[in-house]
């Protein structure tokens, strides 16, 4: 093989997308995967099942075990750093797992490149947008304040900040990327995007937070893969370093998401369910994606409306994939004035 690529958390959502980018784009790269296979791990997501494949070791592990991830850093020459408890929900009612993995799990990693920092040619840590808090400006680049808002947002926050340290203070080749929301096939059914087409096809009302008000930046997560290489392969001089968001500078409200969804399923739509704000929420974001741009040539392909056609597709196609996330996609949490409610 040329290389070996280790991702960790590949058996989550982007990281799943971003192995099978790998493996159909990189015919002679080894992959090796790390993952703990928590709730929103599967190894039905995997470009190969099975043991023996020359190009693929699946690895079942915690990210926090420091000397297995050292093993692996020591055979890796890519490092991409998936592996977090990401759900913004789930981390209010359960934090502690979130800081454990995303920040001391982030610690054994860096720790690894850094003993390992001779060979290891490049290490992306996965960051994400929702370490900025709402956004304070128009756009917002990779310099606007970082507020997070939530115990996930907080600890993806320590676990960025922890790699921007290990850089300056040790020079490892390290790169962080901030995808904003993504969107796209093997999506747990928690997150907003596939549990509204989830629920349009089991013909359920869609849930709606608040007012509907509140926005984000969705990027289709093939696009994202293509960011996440762009800045594997490029010259240390252009990314060691530096920081990146990926996303497509426009935003979108729950209300309008639900309205696209009607457009694209008039016969089926359900209908809307509102409930309770979260607490936490963050009411906009949207991507100043000008660095990426300007610095590796990156910008998003795919249209919100063809990512969410081929979105729906999937999850037409797939339904024994996530008929048994069916009973996960609510999570009850307490609200700020003590009202037990389900988002």
């Amino acid at each position: 093989m040329k290389k070996t690529i280790l991702v960790t958390g590949g058996a989550g959502f982007i990281g799943s997308n971003f192995v099978h980018h790998l493996w159909n784009k990189y015919p002679e790269y080894k992959i090796l995967v790390l993952d703990l296979l928590t709730y929103a791990g599967n190894p039905e997501n995997f470009p190969v099942q099975g043991t023996g494949h020359p190009r693929f070791e699946f690895w079942y592990g915690d990210v926090c075990n420091a000397e297995l991830v050292d093993t692996l850093v020591s055979r890796s020459d890519y490092i991409i750093h998936f592996a977090a408890e990401s759900h913004v929900t789930r981390s209010i009612y359960d934090n502690h797992t979130f800081f454990q993995t995303d920040v001391m799990g982030t610690h054994a990693v860096a720790n690894a490149v850094l003993k390992h920092r001779k060979k290891i040619q490049r290490f992306i840590h996965i960051s994400t947008s929702e370490v900025y808090g709402t956004a304070e400006q128009e756009k917002m680049n990779e310099e606007h304040p970082l507020k997070p808002l939530s115990p996930y947002a907080s600890a993806k926050c320590g676990a960025d900040r922890l790699v921007f340290s290990y850089f300056t203070t040790y020079q490892i080749p390290a790169v962080i990327i901030r995808p904003f929301n993504n969107f796209g096939p093997r999506q747990h059914l928690e997150k907003l995007v596939p549990r509204f087409l989830t629920s349009v096809l089991l013909g359920e009302p869609l849930t709606v937070h608040g007012d509907g008000s509140a926005a984000r930046d969705f990027v289709y997560v093939e696009d994202n893969c293509e960011a996440i290489d762009r800045v594997m392969h490029a010259p240390s001089e252009k990314v060691d370093g530096q920081i990146f968001n990926v996303g497509t500078g426009v935003h979108r409200t729950i209300t309008e998401i639900a309205a696209d969804i009607r457009t694209l399923c008039p016969k089926n739509f359900p209908g809307e369910t509102i409930v309770a704000d979260r607490p936490g929420q963050v009411f906009r974001h949207t991507a100043d994606i000008r660095k990426i741009e300007t610095t590796l040539g990156w910008a998003p392909k795919t249209s919100w409306k063809d990512g969410l056609a081929k979105t729906l597709a999937w999850y037409d196609a797939n339904r024994t994939w996530w008929a048994k996330q069916v009973w996960m996609r609510h999570i009850e949490i307490e609200t700020q004035d003590g009202k037990k409610v389900l988002h």
